[in-house]
């Protein structure tokens, strides 16, 4: 991976809005994700982070996994009406 800040803006730029930022002088990074609705995703990235590729892709699967989460769960679809068949047996209930 050539630039890894340029892969996670990438990433996560079509549905994000990306904010990289030095935060510490040991040179950690924060990476910030804000939706339309101004929510935020925070994340310190640490400069062993950035240059290792295997450790990058974790960050990468733990802030995806993270957002997953935050996404709003569909409501839950309403019980069906239970009713009688002409047999007696209530519709809508297993047999």
């Amino acid at each position: 991976m050539d630039n890894p800040l340029h892969a996670l803006t990438e990433l996560f730029q079509p549905q994000y809005r990306v904010n990289l930022s030095l935060e510490r002088l040991d040179g950690c990074l924060t990476l910030r994700l804000s939706d339309a609705q101004g929510r935020v995703s925070k994340h310190l990235i640490s400069p062993a982070q950035r240059q290792d590729p295997e450790q990058l892709q974790q960050l990468i699967t733990r802030v995806q996994h993270e957002l997953s989460l935050r996404q709003p769960t569909p409501p839950p679809s309403p019980p069906r009406a239970l009713g009688r068949h002409r047999t007696g047996r209530v519709s809508g209930l297993p047999a």
